[in-house]
């Protein structure tokens, strides 16, 4: 029943206080599509607000922060143009995008989670100071092996880049061999 966020740095100000209990701890972030820029962007906010980072940033589906968005924008469409997106980008269930009473709760949140990436301007600053991990799918229309490879930009230490059989939810299918990725590379041995 709260009013999502459309824009990005309010979300980040306040998750950003949500976490000060917890850093006390070495901590990661995992984030996929709109979430690999929401966790940049808190590991930007953390250092910047009591000098703490991530022991690893994780990446999925997103092109770099410094790449300008180049979709047309969709968060304001009217709701049949913004079914038929949907169901292009394959993110939702087809069953799913059918129930008229779900879509109506679901659209509002759908949509203020585009309205927040497609919103986003990218500010430069220094590189952070832990590793970053990109994953990607092959079959990404969206997001490019490129795409993901100026994530390098965006750290002063290791990257590593990682693409898995699908398109851009290829979670979906990767899931046991992304899971068992980011263990290894959260002990050191990936």
């Amino acid at each position: 029943m709260e009013t999502p966020f459309t824009q990005l740095a309010p979300l980040i100000e306040a998750l950003a206080q949500a976490l000060v209990p917890l850093l006390d701890k070495p901590f990661a972030f995992f984030g996929h599509s709109l979430g690999a820029l929401v966790g940049f962007e808190l590991a930007r906010q953390l250092r910047r607000q009591s000098g703490v980072q991530p022991v690893r940033l994780f990446v999925s589906a997103d092109r770099a922060p410094q790449i300008p968005h180049r979709d047309r924008p969709i968060h304001a469409l009217p709701e049949e143009e913004l079914l038929a997106e949907l169901r292009r980008l394959n993110g939702i269930p087809g069953k799913v995008l059918e129930e008229a009473e779900l879509m109506e709760i679901v659209l509002p949140v759908l949509r203020a989670d585009f309205a927040v990436y497609e919103n986003y301007v990218y500010s430069p600053e220094p590189p952070l100071h832990c590793p970053i991990s990109a994953f990607g799918g092959l079959q990404d229309q969206r997001v490019s092996c490129g795409d993901l490879e100026a994530w390098r930009d965006q750290t002063s230490v290791s990257f590593s880049l990682r693409m898995f059989p699908g398109d851009h939810f290829f979670w979906n299918t990767a899931q046991p061999l992304i899971l068992q990725v980011l263990s290894q590379e959260l002990r050191g041995d990936g």
